[in-house]
């Protein structure tokens, strides 16, 4: 049986292109054919460092078709390298399935590495880098992604996430309803000539993000719930909660129809802010007539 080729998942630059490594680039020119997720933006790196190599395009949208192209050139002894638009293939794009394929076929993945937005970011943020989760792209429905953040309350670790301009502003201000005023860190424009990266709590992100226009993607680095602040955070969440049921309450609904509309807009449970509302002093003479 004829041996199978490699399958190189080749680091490529976030922003300045001279950040990428001699191995990279040897990587690329030596390799049979290179899979990148734009071959436009492959063709401006590759002009840089004079790589003159067939591209193909391996993308979310034609991942399946191509995906099953580029596993038959593997398996006929073909080396492949895999490239996206920036930092390290496989992590928050389609790549990851075609590494996971490549195992399955028993063919050999080799990682180049280099940089990656989401280590930066946590390395600059300021916090605990001991231990960390990351998310990559958070849900985009409101119910879907409140849950999500519902789901990070108790989170000890430092939280990474990826977010587009476009929901930025939204999602700082879910984080701060959801998880208290924490310390937060955003980064955009990673090693670029505009580089920026904001440190404050919630409320002083929002702030600046209101202020100036919001482009290219960005990295999220949450600070995790530290023991002496567990109690006051939780309370902090809850309080939001709470102070939602009480101006529709206010506004004339009833308890439970509040309780309903709070749950499936932050995406929590019903009977768990109904609790909590009966609970509340300041609800036990709120109720409608």
């Amino acid at each position: 049986m004829t041996n199978t080729g490699i399958l190189y998942l080749v680091a490529t630059p976030i922003g300045n292109l001279e950040d990428i490594t001699y191995r990279a680039v040897r990587t690329l020119q030596e390799v049979d054919m290179v899979a990148a997720e734009d071959t436009r933006h492959a063709l401006k790196l590759f002009s840089r460092y004079q790589v003159r190599k067939r591209i193909i395009s391996y993308r979310e949208e034609n991942r399946k078709r191509q995906g099953d192209y580029i596993l038959s050139q593997l398996l006929e002894g073909k080396n492949v390298a895999l490239i996206s638009d920036a930092g390290m293939p496989g992590i928050s794009d389609p790549g990851e399935d075609l590494v996971r394929r490549a195992v399955e076929n028993g063919i050999r993945a080799v990682p180049v590495p280099g940089p990656t937005a989401l280590i930066s970011a946590l390395v600059v943020s300021g916090f605990s880098t001991s231990a960390f989760i990351f998310h990559g792209f958070i849900p985009k429905e409101q119910a879907k992604r409140r849950k999500f953040l519902q789901s990070l309350i108790q989170e000890k670790k430092t939280i990474v996430l990826y977010e587009s301009p476009h929901r930025i502003k939204a999602v700082i201000q879910e984080i701060m309803d959801t998880l208290g005023d924490r310390r937060v860190c955003i980064c955009r424009e990673l090693t670029k000539k505009f580089e920026e990266i904001l440190r404050g709590t919630a409320s002083e992100i929002l702030k600046a993000v209101d202020s100036s226009p919001a482009r290219g993607e960005y990295v999220i680095v949450i600070e995790g719930l530290s023991a002496g602040a567990k109690e006051n955070e939780r309370e902090k969440a809850n309080s939001s909660v709470i102070e939602e049921m009480f101006q529709l309450m206010d506004g004339g609904m009833k308890r439970s129809d509040a309780a309903s509309s709070v749950a499936k807009s932050r995406g929590i449970s019903r009977k768990e802010i109904y609790t909590k509302s009966l609970n509340t002093n300041k609800f036990k003479k709120r109720e409608p007539k």
